[in-house]
């Protein structure tokens, strides 16, 4: 469903002492991606399709403090590049541009008319429907 909230972010200047704070007071788990200098935080259990199993329930993410100071959501939206377009009309900015998560999809930080950073997440297309889209297409 576009427009959902799909994704947290929180920033720390010590992800260690970050990670083991949520993991002792709230279990959560990490996947550490040193070569992103990311943390995936895995706030409830997967399902076979890797989305949360807890209707209602996301997983997030951890990162090293920097640019962004404050935790972000992440908003799904169908085109992130037609989203990053609304929101420039609507009075908004473009924070980072649209970033390609290999296997997954893509992401990118707009800036609300308030200045607060938010994060958009367009899922990449299953290769079989990216297959099957081609067949229909004469491909």
């Amino acid at each position: 469903m576009a427009g959902g909230v799909v994704h947290f972010e929180l920033p720390a200047d010590d992800e260690n002492r970050a990670r083991e704070f949520y993991s002792s007071v709230f279990g959560w788990g990490f996947q550490v991606m040193p070569e992103m200098e990311y943390s995936l935080a895995m706030t409830t259990p997967m399902d076979e399709q890797g989305r949360p199993a807890v209707t209602g329930s996301i997983n997030g993410g951890l990162f090293r403090r920097g640019d962004l100071t404050a935790p972000v959501v992440t908003v799904d939206v169908e085109d992130i590049d037609a989203a990053l377009e609304q929101i420039v009309a609507g009075g908004g900015s473009v924070h980072r541009g649209k970033m390609e998560v290999p296997g997954s999809g893509w992401n990118a930080y707009f800036k609300d008319t308030e200045g607060n950073v938010v994060g958009l997440w367009q899922n990449a297309v299953p290769e079989a429907s990216a297959e099957s889209a081609g067949n229909d297409l004469g491909a």
